[in-house]
């Protein structure tokens, strides 16, 4: 429970419309508008997975992620265990090794992919990085190597604008972690030889899944390259040099939730009903205009990211730049805390390792209603926080 805060004197009004939704959260991130519990009454519960009304629930789980995010036919798509995490991490096992690794991070995520080829998989690699709030420059890597990114920044903010550098004619493989993007940013797949998310962030889904999504050229490294460790089961993805294909059909490594699968289901129907990807890029583009717009309007907040170009339009990370503020990461965490107290702005804390800031979570599941209506909110937090600390001086 959040600490009540208190109100110094001649502090400023509060607003007197509240967000209908408060969740703010960037993962796990807000349901769909639509979401009920009673709508997840046809999943399968108490039933095997691998029985037949479970297949049908998980094959249809991957084909309307192939139908909404416009997947090519011939790409894999597969559900796995321990969220993205799990999915990046069980990609980079199975495919890394066979040549020199350009490792790309601009943030906390991207970082400890860094982590894990430098100092456990012990791959011969290049590491380029960036502080918070730049990018690093995808069109000096070398494409013959294989190349490991983010497409979006969750913790960070600053996102590819495109995948127009990455080459056609690459030799290496390209293994994108795009969990903040999936369902909010188009993604380029002929540009995409790997790629991965979770159900928890732009949809809104439940924790603890992943999905692998694998172009021929990888498909065609798994079953020509055999990794010089030893890979536990959970991250196998071939057996006698051929590819699990019944993984990429419904047949998991492990057990589902069947109550999880049904609410991505909803949440993928959602999708469809409010105009596919193009519906939800638009929805996610509306709430950060929403903030833009009020960063403009207001001088003490900007954006993390410097570049308008490279702003991403899910995880929108901001900082405070009044010169008052003498502990930056005090005072963010005082605006959070207000605005939690208010049961306005769930959440909305820069992530433990990221400059001093707030983090608002924009993807399509949010609605711009609720946006505009905390944007005020977050105004009263900040001047209510500067007349606190004024009095304290």
């Amino acid at each position: 429970m959040a600490t009540q805060q208190t109100v110094p004197a001649g502090a400023a009004q509060k607003p007197s419309v509240r967000p209908t939704n408060p969740r703010f959260s960037s993962g796990p991130c807000a349901k769909p508008p639509v979401f009920d519990l009673n709508k997840l009454s046809d999943a399968p519960l108490g039933r095997s997975h691998r029985a037949a009304p479970g297949k049908a629930k998980l094959l249809a789980a991957i084909e309307t992620t192939r139908e909404v995010l416009g997947v090519p036919a011939d790409y894999k798509i597969g559900i796995v265990p321990a969220s993205d995490t799990g999915a990046y991490e069980m990609a980079m096992w199975s495919l890394l090794g066979e040549r020199h690794v350009e490792m790309v991070a601009w943030e906390s995520f991207g970082a400890g992919w860094v982590t894990d080829v430098a100092r456990q998989l012990k791959i011969e690699h290049t590491a380029h990085t960036a502080d918070y709030g730049k990018i690093v420059d995808m069109a000096a890597l070398n494409y013959d190597h294989d190349v490991c990114f983010t497409w979006n920044g969750t913790t960070s903010g600053v996102r590819l604008p495109s995948g127009d550098v990455i080459p056609a004619d690459r030799k290496g493989l390209t293994l994108c972690d795009a969990t903040s993007a999936a369902f909010a940013m188009d993604l380029p797949w002929d540009k995409l030889d790997v790629t991965t998310f979770s159900w928890q962030k732009v949809l809104g889904g439940e924790a603890a899944h992943g999905m692998l999504i694998l172009s021929p050229r990888a498909v065609e490294r798994l079953e020509s390259y055999t990794p010089p460790w030893p890979l536990p089961k959970i991250f196998r993805l071939t057996k006698g040099g051929k590819l699990i294909d019944g993984i990429f059909t419904g047949a998991t490594i492990n057990t589902p939730s069947m109550l999880c699968v049904e609410d991505y289901l909803l949440a993928l129907d959602w999708a469809k009903s409010v105009g596919g990807l193009k519906g939800l890029i638009a929805r996610a583009d509306a709430n950060t205009a929403a903030i833009s717009a009020f960063a403009e309007t207001h001088d003490w907040i900007g954006f993390l990211a410097e570049d308008p170009a490279t702003r991403s339009n899910t995880s929108v990370c901001l900082k405070f730049t009044d010169d008052r503020i003498a502990d930056g990461a005090g005072f963010a965490k005082a605006v959070a805390a207000r605005l939690a107290d208010e049961n306005v702005a769930l959440d909305v804390g820069a992530y433990r390792d990221a400059p001093a800031g707030l983090r608002i979570w924009c993807g399509g599941t949010v609605e711009t209603a609720d946006i505009e209506a905390m944007l005020p909110w977050l105004a009263w937090a900040f001047e209510t926080e500067i007349a606190a600390q004024m009095a304290q001086a």
